[in-house]
């Protein structure tokens, strides 16, 4: 994959567009807009697979940089199908270690724009710097999250949904029954939208947020990740596996046996004890 730092013949699908837009908007310190693509949403554990930055200057100067990562581990298949980076795309790409130095150069002391940086981005490429020895300083900068402000600004609540999907005005807001009915149409039009011809409800259950896929139990108390089982929950939790916390600190998972978990996770439990660790089907 081209890089594209700091070269201005390589342009970008959004560059002229950029040239066009950037005359309206004045800046009075140097701005990076970023965007990671990454393993996954756990900020804790997720790698990155690709980082693609904007740097904006005053009087329209702009430098990009994008660099594929190899994240050490492998590319799930539903990463695989949102971005399009496979295992393969990046096997001879960098580690993160290898190219932090020079992100953290480009960035300067720049302030940080993006679509929901504040809460992932920025957590997740803190994290994988402290990680190779590095500091990012982000949480004393200017932040601009189009995210935030396009929910603040833009309402995202039943009535923008109903007249989105069911092109209708909501007429009987916040009474329970019309928010049922209004829901109950949202729904329909929903998979009349996004079900490709599949009229049964169930075509929607694809679109929740974190796949059932992604957990051991009902509850979503333990999620699968890497290969490995982690509790979401607790003092090592999004921090260490199952069979982590085994060698580390038995007695924890031995309290965990005598709480109120569902009989699925207790079986569970007994098995590490025994030294049989879960395997993902």
């Amino acid at each position: 994959m081209k890089d594209l730092k700091t070269d201005p013949s390589a342009k970008t699908p959004q560059d002229d567009d950029f040239y066009c837009i950037m005359p309206s908007m004045k800046l009075t310190h140097p701005l990076v807009v970023i965007d990671l693509e990454t393993t996954g949403t756990w900020i804790e554990k997720d790698k990155i697979i690709e980082i693609g930055m904007l740097k904006c200057s005053d009087g329209g100067k702009k430098e990009s940089y994008v660099k594929r990562v190899h994240p050490g581990i492998a590319i799930p298949p539903a990463v695989v199908k949102l971005t399009g980076i496979s295992d393969k795309d990046v096997k001879d790409s960098p580690l993160f270690a290898q190219i932090a130095d020079e992100v953290l150069a480009f960035i300067g002391d720049a302030d940080f724009g993006g679509f929901n940086i504040e809460r992932f981005d920025l957590p997740l490429l803190e994290r994988e710097m402290y990680e190779v020895g590095k500091k990012l300083e982000w949480r004393h900068r200017t932040i601009y999250d189009a995210q935030k402000i396009y929910h603040i600004h833009e309402k995202r609540d039943l009535t923008a949904a109903y007249k989105f999907y069911c092109q209708k005005e909501l007429k009987n807001a916040h009474s329970a029954l019309g928010d049922s009915e209004a829901t109950l149409e949202i729904l329909n039009s929903q998979i009349q939208k996004y079900g490709k011809g599949n009229e049964f409800i169930e075509a929607l259950i694809d679109f929740d947020y974190e796949p059932p896929a992604d957990f051991f139990d009902d509850e979503r108390k333990f999620r699968w990740w890497n290969g490995e089982l982690y509790p979401v929950f607790g003092k090592y939790g999004r921090k260490l596996s199952i069979k982590e916390i085994i060698v580390r600190d038995r007695a924890y998972i031995e309290y965990l046996l005598t709480t109120d978990f569902d009989s699925k996770v207790k079986e569970m439990f007994k098995a590490c004890l025994a030294g049989k660790f879960p395997v993902r089907e």
